[in-house]
């Protein structure tokens, strides 16, 4: 099936005189009649529902559908997206191992590998994608058990070179991660470019109406734990806690993504709702019509910012200006997402004064009427924020200069209203700073 068909049938298929829209199974638990039945699914030899802390059918129907859409051989939907970065991750590492991550990421992300996962015994090295390999070889430790990067950054906006960075990281014995939220698989689908493991927060643009939180792990079925048993013996070697299961020989290509349930979804218990997954399933529905226009949107904004004389620069890759213009157009030649950011320049007056950037940029975006200032992004409305003052405020002087985040940077995420009226607030807001 093609992609938009995918999006209505992939992974709920009724059959005779079942309910035509997917249903809501919100139990806990699931009946059985047999002793045995049960030690079978706790024994991973069946497979089946026992309790809604790992698996449930609504759920399920998500997750195949979403692992059908990015190519993998399998998913898990978490109750966010921080939980599947977690999870993701944390199915790959132990205390005493070492990730290497783009310093263009999310701000919550790179708070949770920087403090929270160190408080595990796990480092993190920030590199700067855009530098040669042959640089980035030298943060790459024996002890590394990851590459993590976005597909597109937020909020600077950076285009991952996807051929590039899976080359890298495959010249090391480490999976690419790939955070694909902004680009969404209709857009870009980075198992198809290198990529090993695909996360997402799906209370984003797969949803799109923000209306239930969730995140996504989607198991590409292409690393080859067996020959890199040596740095990840846990998918090659007996797990004592299933009695002595081995997942690359029980479960093939797909050994990964069945320890992150078995072992971490089931310890955790951070599986999204059935409720949160209908509503994922919702928007998943209408995902190709909705990212069209978020593209075609956000090209109009961006091309109007641009020209702006009180807008010192636009960082969309969708514009030829773009230093990542160029890895648009071959990673993502349908459109790069409706999420924009931009600078405002500071007039010769102010620009000495304390915190003169930060001032802007809150001056500016207290005067929006149509666009609304939420913690969120990648919604049906627009959206706007202050990265330094909101996601990105934990982060030190250092970190935000490296992530790509100015005093005077706001993260514009376009909606699906008429783009003149978006670009009437824009233009109202901009003439009173």
């Amino acid at each position: 099936m093609e992609f938009a068909t995918q999006c209505l049938h992939a992974g709920y298929e009724p059959q005779n005189g079942e309910p035509g829209a997917l249903p809501i199974i919100q139990s806990t638990t699931f009946k059985y009649d047999q002793t045995a039945d049960v030690a079978a699914l706790f024994d991973l030899k069946a497979a089946g529902f026992f309790y809604s802390r790992l698996a449930n059918p609504t759920v399920d129907a998500v997750e195949r559908k979403l692992a059908a859409l990015e190519g993998g051989v399998g998913a898990i939907l978490t109750s966010s997206g921080q939980a599947a970065s977690f999870i993701a991750l944390m199915n790959l590492c132990h205390a005493g191992d070492h990730i290497v991550a783009s310093s263009t990421i999310y701000g919550g992300v790179i708070n949770l590998l920087a403090v929270t996962m160190k408080r595990f015994g796990i480092e993190v090295t920030l590199v700067d994608q855009s530098l040669p390999n042959a640089e980035l070889d030298q943060y790459f430790r024996p002890n590394t058990k990851a590459f993590y990067a976005e597909s597109v950054a937020n909020p600077s906006a950076r285009v991952l070179d996807f051929a590039r960075m899976a080359e890298l990281a495959h010249s090391h014995g480490v999976p690419l991660v790939v955070d694909n939220t902004f680009a969404t698989p209709y857009l870009c689908r980075p198992i198809e470019f290198g990529a090993d493991i695909v996360v997402h927060s799906t209370s984003k643009y797969l949803d799109g109406h923000a209306l239930g939180l969730g995140g996504a792990i989607i198991d590409s079925g292409k690393f080859d734990w067996v020959e890199h048993k040596d740095k990840f013996p846990e998918f090659s070697e007996p797990d004592a806690s299933y009695h002595g299961c081995v997942y690359t020989e029980a479960f093939g290509n797909a050994a990964y993504i069945v320890k992150a349930r078995a072992q971490l979804i089931r310890d955790i218990g951070c599986l999204q709702s059935p409720q949160n997954a209908f509503y994922l399933n919702l928007g998943l529905e209408t995902l190709p019509l909705r990212m069209q226009q978020y593209c075609k949107n956000a090209q109009a904004v961006a091309e109007y910012l641009s020209k702006h004389p009180k807008v010192e620069e636009v960082f969309y890759p969708g514009l030829t200006s773009s230093p990542d213009h160029e890895l648009a157009q071959k990673y993502l030649p349908r459109g790069v997402s409706g999420v924009l950011s931009f600078t405002l320049k500071c007039n010769e007056a102010t620009a000495s004064a304390p915190d003169a950037g930060r001032q802007l940029a809150a001056q500016f975006i207290d005067h929006l009427q149509l666009v609304a200032l939420k913690v969120h992004v990648a919604d049906i409305k627009s959206i706007v924020m202050h990265p330094a003052s909101t996601s990105h405020r934990q982060l030190t002087a250092e970190q935000l200069a490296a992530a790509g985040v100015s005093p005077t940077l706001v993260r514009l995420s376009v909606g699906l209203e008429d783009v003149s009226d978006i670009i009437a607030d824009l233009e109202q807001a901009l003439a009173q700073i």
